[in-house]
């Protein structure tokens, strides 16, 4: 459960206070805090990224390694575990409480948040909407302390966004399944360097059809699966160790099989629809904390005898900014608060809205950059980070071009009639 001080629970919600519609100041409800458990929300892990977070950010990503300690702070805060149910050791809180998770950890960190959603969305979230209450019993508590961390494997060497062409098979054998294959770019496949994460949702194929796809919880340590490499010197999200996972005879009980045999094609694509409004989260975390760079280098700085923000090229940059990010972040929000985890089918603002917030990311990163001069090229101003990490948010939990061919897609479905 989240920190008791700064929350209630979440069936004492209040939403009948006057909500404004965007803004407002700390406390205030708005579209993108709707209701009091939402502002103390953001109150909190914004205090905790900027005095526990914000400190340490420089130094995982030069040395391109994991805070695991840190990490584990999460799960004392009850923020690993925000949209699990509290039987298993959650907070039971929605889509907005993630994406507002997501925003905050990022605006100070994007690499140490990745290795979040990993955790808290691709494995936490997808067990406890797709798992049986076994399985969650298991394995959530442990998760949600941040005691065991997670992910999910998806991705391979040749399956990236044609993700059903997955070569990875799961084969029966008796009372078990046999899993042989390779996944790739896997957030939190490593923790160390050395070793395999804890657990994993792995996604495996076990029939003919292209859909036949079927999900099980791999353990560390499971004879034949091991880590095959931790991928050095990424563009970005340095501090968050992405790895490929190899499985040799893997041998799994089928009381690891997460939902139906088969079945595990919806599963995906409803937890992809969580990702993608989590990733644009992020998004709109990396373009706030480079707006507040610009706009304060932008007073301090001078050229010609005056502050740099006295020049139209200046103000420009930073109000085009600042109006991309406002509408980015009021699509992101009006999409959350909409969102039922539990449901399928959101393709088309899922899809929308991270097409939209990544390219907005990395536009206000680029002319953060260029405002802050030779100073953006450092690392010591942070900007040059948040431009790196960016980039990420058009390839990573689904390209740009799937976003396009997702979303004319749906128009074949729905129609062309919009809201």
């Amino acid at each position: 459960m989240l920190a008791s001080r700064f929350l209630r629970p979440l069936s004492t919600r209040c939403l009948s206070t006057a909500v404004s519609p965007l803004g407002g100041g700390s406390g205030t409800l708005s579209l993108f805090s709707p209701s009091e458990e939402h502002v103390g929300l953001r109150e909190m892990v914004r205090s905790f990224a900027e005095s526990e977070v914000e400190p340490q950010a420089l130094e995982h990503n030069r040395t391109e390694t994991f805070n695991l300690p840190l990490f584990r702070k999460l799960g004392d805060l009850g923020l690993l575990g925000v949209t699990v149910e509290e039987e298993y050791g959650g907070s039971g809180m929605d889509a907005t409480a993630c994406v507002i998770v997501m925003e905050e950890l990022s605006a100070v960190d994007p690499a140490f948040c990745l290795s979040y959603l990993a955790h808290s969305c691709l494995f936490l979230n997808n067990l406890n909407q797709n798992g049986s209450h076994e399985q969650k019993v298991k394995y959530s508590p442990g998760a949600c302390s941040g005691e065991i961390v997670g992910g999910m494997c998806m991705s391979e060497p040749g399956a990236g966004t044609d993700v059903l062409g997955m070569a990875t098979t799961a084969t029966p054998k008796g009372d078990d399944y046999v899993i042989n294959g390779q996944k790739m770019w896997i957030t939190n496949g490593t923790v160390d360097g050395v070793n395999t994460g804890d657990a994993f949702l792995v996604y495996a194929r076990t029939g003919e059809a292209r859909s036949d796809v079927s999900m099980f919880i791999v353990e560390k340590g499971m004879p034949g699966f091991s880590l095959g490499q931790k991928i050095e010197n990424k563009l970005g999200m340095r501090a968050s160790m992405t790895a490929e996972l190899v499985f040799e005879d893997v041998v799994v009980n089928k009381s690891q099989l997460v939902g139906q045999l088969n079945g595990a094609a919806i599963c995906m694509m409803r937890n992809l629809e969580i990702e993608r409004v989590a990733l644009a989260a992020m998004s709109s975390g990396i373009a706030r904390r480079c707006i507040e760079e610009m706009a304060k280098y932008s007073t301090t700085r001078k050229a010609f005898g005056k502050p740099i923000g006295d020049f139209g090229q200046i103000q420009k940059m930073i109000a085009e900014s600042y109006a991309e990010y406002m509408a980015s972040k009021s699509y992101i929000y009006n999409t959350s608060n909409n969102l039922d985890l539990s449901s399928a089918g959101n393709v088309m603002d899922s899809d929308g809205v991270k097409l939209f917030a990544g390219k907005m990311a990395k536009d206000v990163a680029d002319r953060a950059i260029q405002v802050l001069g030779g100073n953006g090229y450092t690392g010591e101003y942070r900007v040059e980070q948040l431009w790196r990490d960016a980039k990420l948010l058009e390839i990573g939990g689904g390209t740009n071009e799937s976003h396009h061919k997702n979303m004319t897609k749906w128009f074949g479905k729905a129609g062309t009639t919009l809201p």
